[in-house]
């Protein structure tokens, strides 16, 4: 008989996995020997590459056996710990930023920012990094700065009318805020992150995760069927409009046929290039995408029919390449192949609840005993979890691993270590 689940943690539940944004290994693995032979392609199709390898995982898999499910709470930091040094970066990674004094303070006196400079990540950690882009960094002065920088890491893919278009409709006081609500009776905000891992089948984490103020859920994220696992509510859905529409094609089947569409829910863009920022504008302006790859989408078809600006957040692109230099600096930004690669979603997703929340659980990522599950939870019949040189998932992993040991994250791990 299955047991009920270990709660060990931050007073709720946990759970995030990232939604995996890549397939096709076939063409990944033949497209990667080919850059290293033909050194003289690499750029070009470094980023054609870039474009193409963000669907997440095809088909669904198996429903998992069921286990008797194990939370770790965060070991608490009782000495002075040995600090990571940020490794001096090469200019083109861009490791200066903005700022942004949004969440310099908490009234929790537990809260992640208080605790983070006891830890190996006190280095790396920076207060006042902008978490979000709204209507103030509409500015001609800041586009010539972040234009130097392509894909999530900077403008350079997004041409200057089309970025303050979108920009200036994020104007209300929540622009700049992703949580714009804190429970009145509690100081300490708790947050939930789901990713869609296979680990989260059969847990019975669902009235767990829901538990706590807001929950975070991230692409294809399918509850409906799933509520005693996964929760079923979704007060923040973080996306690329690649990776939305990538989950859209490969996970109908399964159920995921829009996002979801709730009064609570919040749509958080991470801007991979332009055609996120127009499908913001398109649904700021209530009208359809006028251009590029999605034009003629309906933005109600995807987000419903409450589009308020108080609806929709954008990450800043400075933010991504922070995580991506400090947090996540994969092997491949030392290679030709550096271009390619940047955290998942479900990564960023997860580090941007750790620099906003005061507490945070994750339910659904990749443990070390990841090859005992199917790649997503939803999956009917067993699927390994597949690697890209895109996202650097081992890499994530072992970083959820170094935030829980450190106090700062409340992990989900199944069955292991029991």
């Amino acid at each position: 008989m299955r047991r009920p689940p270990a709660l060990g943690c931050c007073r709720a539940a946990l759970a995030p996995c990232p939604g995996r944004c890549a397939r096709g290994a076939g063409l990944a693995l033949a497209l990667l020997a080919l850059l290293l032979l033909l050194p003289a392609a690499q750029r070009r199709l470094g980023l054609e590459l870039s474009r193409h390898l963000s669907p997440p995982n095809r088909t669904p898999t198996h429903l998992q056996a069921p286990r008797a499910p194990t939370t770790e709470a965060p070991e608490l930091v009782t000495r002075s710990p040995r600090l990571t040094p940020v490794p001096s970066l090469p200019p083109s990674l861009g490791d200066t930023y903005g700022r942004d004094e949004t969440y310099r303070s908490s009234e929790c006196p537990s809260s992640i920012r208080k605790r983070i400079a006891a830890t190996e990540f006190g280095a790396a950690f920076l207060a006042t990094v902008p978490v979000l882009q709204w209507a103030q960094h509409a500015r001609e002065e800041e586009y010539r700065r972040l234009r130097r920088y392509a894909g999530a890491h900077g403008w350079k893919d997004v041409s200057w009318d089309v970025l303050k278009a979108s920009l200036s409709l994020l104007n209300t006081s929540a622009s700049g805020l992703l949580l714009d609500s804190r429970q009145a009776s509690a100081p300490c905000v708790r947050c939930a992150v789901v990713g869609n891992g296979g680990i989260l089948n059969g847990s019975r984490m669902g009235p767990a995760i829901d538990a706590h103020h807001h929950v975070f859920r991230v692409n294809g994220a399918i509850t409906a069927g799933f509520e005693r696992d996964v929760g079923n509510r979704t007060s923040f859905y973080v996306f690329s409009t690649n990776t939305m529409m990538n989950s859209l094609s490969s996970y109908a089947a399964d159920g995921f046929k829009h996002p979801p569409q709730t009064p609570e829910t919040r749509y958080v863009f991470l801007p991979d290039h332009d055609r996120d920022y127009l499908l913001l504008r398109a649904a700021l302006t209530r009208q359809r995408v006028d251009r590029g790859r999605d034009k003629g989408a309906w933005p109600q078809d995807y987000f419903g029919q409450d589009l308020r600006a108080e609806k929709f957040r954008m990450l800043h692109p400075d933010f991504i390449r922070y995580l991506r230099n400090r947090f996540l600096r994969a092997n491949i930004l030392a290679t030709p192949l550096w271009p390619l690669y940047r955290p998942s979603t479900g990564a960023v997703m997860l580090l941007a609840a750790i620099h906003t929340c005061d507490e945070v659980s994750a339910f659904g990522f990749m443990t070390p005993g990841y090859r005992a599950y199917s790649d997503h939870y939803f999956d009917r019949r067993h699927r390994q979890v597949q690697f890209f040189a895109n996202h650097d998932l081992k890499l994530e992993m072992q970083l959820w691993q170094r935030l829980q040991r450190s106090g700062l994250l409340c992990l989900y791990t199944g069955t292991e270590g029991m």
